[in-house]
């Protein structure tokens, strides 16, 4: 009996971690569906704003489901190009927009509860664009903040 004992506990000691399989090298599962999202509502108009962005996570391929808004919720956009770092840490992907294609890249961070975008809002650029990982599906979305004032130059 403690030889099946010693046995088992040895056998279970050589078993991958299943967590760890799942983490190759960040906070990003390397199987699953997140969604990371800063879906606002316009307080003025009740228009939406922000985009979201649904990362499915697959053993043999990563795909991408992007939404932004232009007044309203766009259609659902899926992405070609999806590539997502093997350490979790970045990704990027292409979207066909009517006839413009885009590609939108950004970093994780290190815990994996934000994405924040390559670019940002706002003409100069002063704001980067966070998207923090959904939890919450049932929450009403946030109040969009507005833009700050361009920064102005001196006259030159």
């Amino acid at each position: 009996m403690k030889t099946t004992h010693l046995l088992l506990i040895a056998l279970a000691a050589t078993l991958p971690n299943a967590g760890a399989a799942n983490k190759p090298g960040g906070a990003l599962p390397r199987h699953g569906m997140l969604v990371y999202s800063d879906l606002c509502v316009h307080e003025g108009s009740g228009e939406y704003g922000g985009q979201r962005i649904t990362l499915q996570r697959f053993a043999e391929v990563d795909t991408v489901i992007y939404e932004y808004t232009a007044g309203g919720l766009s259609w659902p956009l899926v992405a070609t190009d999806v590539n997502v770092d093997p350490r979790g840490k970045m990704m990027y992907f292409t979207v066909q927009e009517g006839e413009e294609e885009r590609t939108i890249s950004g970093k994780f961070s290190p815990d994996g509860t934000t994405l924040t975008l390559d670019g940002g809002y706002c003409e100069d650029h002063s704001q980067p664009m966070v998207l923090a990982k959904v939890r919450d599906f049932a929450r009403k979305p946030r109040a969009c903040k507005t833009c700050p004032a361009p920064k102005r130059r001196g006259a030159e």
